[in-house]
């Protein structure tokens, strides 16, 4: 029997060869060492101040002060298993310092860590692209149209971005990890037994996932655009930026919606479009991986288990 409504709702992000799982009360991460194949880990006791907290119960702001929230906490537990790799693989290796810190890099701006920054890139240049292509060929009126080919720019430079450091082992990895963690989060929802095999079973698409905010701030910026006009480049520009934190609000509450209505017949399918795009940023994992994922949930229910009856 599912539990998934009456569970909390769960969330991670893979690292550096592990997974991080944010409980109630800790965060924790599990990284497996290549050198010993033992799992390590990383606890963070989740502390909010109390105007935090309110905040992150306010329709429309949440989403923003999640996100904010989440790129502070989340940025320990990437540095923790970035750390490990790199003492894993020597220090010493200047390549390998190089391949590092690329793969930061790249999961800085697909992912939470430093999802604003990569909100502003994949916002403005867009806008810019299509002012620059496209203002002589349609008439600055038909605003609409002028705000999906935006819309299609934008998802074709997020796709490609995606698609091409998907290609380096590093992401790879980092991908399969992404897809172990929905995995394990789908099986401990469905009221199954965390075990490599029952997890396996299970798709490596979530509906809660930032793939699919990504994918929605996407279309929900093309329909808050469409509320805009604008004389000029510049003007459009400003209006991105200053709508930015709306279009943020709005798709994170867009997101929550279709979780909650992921069983629902018909309805279910508004959550497909950021589906389509997790088969990019999740890869079928191995069942190691699948294995630290597993140990680093389970950690994180011990340790809120713990804080919780104290």
């Amino acid at each position: 029997m599912s539990q998934a409504k009456s569970c909390p709702a769960y969330g991670g992000q893979a690292v550096v060869e592990g997974v991080m799982f944010a409980g109630q009360t800790v965060n924790v991460t599990a990284v497996r060492r290549k050198s010993t194949q033992q799992i390590e880990f990383f606890e963070a006791p989740k502390k909010d101040a109390g105007w935090v907290k309110f905040l992150k119960k306010v329709p429309f702001i949440r989403g923003i002060v999640a996100i904010i929230d989440a790129s502070a906490k989340g940025s320990q537990h990437l540095n923790f298993s970035a750390e490990v790799f790199a003492e894993e693989e020597g220090e010493e290796q200047e390549e390998q310092k190089a391949s590092t810190l690329t793969m930061i890099l790249g999961v800085a701006v697909v992912g939470v860590l430093s999802f604003l920054f990569g909100k502003f890139i994949f916002t403005l240049v867009p806008a810019a692209l299509e002012q620059i292509l496209f203002q002589n060929l349609i008439h600055k009126d038909h605003i609409i149209i002028h705000n999906l080919l935006e819309g299609v720019i934008k998802l074709i430079l997020l796709i490609s971005y995606i698609y091409a450091i998907s290609l380096t082992p590093i992401i790879k990895r980092l991908f399969q990890y992404h897809g172990a963690e929905h995995k394990v989060i789908s099986c401990y929802e469905a009221g199954k037994e965390l075990t490599v095999r029952n997890v396996q079973q299970f798709s490596t698409l979530h509906y809660r996932c930032g793939s699919s905010f990504m994918i929605f701030t996407v279309i929900v910026g093309v329909i808050i655009y469409s509320f805009f006009p604008y004389e000029n480049i510049w003007d459009r520009m400003l209006d991105r930026i200053m709508l930015l934190p709306v279009v943020i609000g709005v798709s994170y509450e867009v997101l929550r919606i279709t979780n909650s209505l992921r069983e629902v017949p018909v309805l279910k399918y508004l959550g497909v479009p950021g589906l389509w795009l997790q088969k990019l940023t999740t890869k079928e994992p191995t069942d190691d991986q699948v294995e630290v994922s597993i140990a680093s949930f389970n950690h994180m229910l011990e340790l809120d288990r713990k804080h919780l009856q104290a």
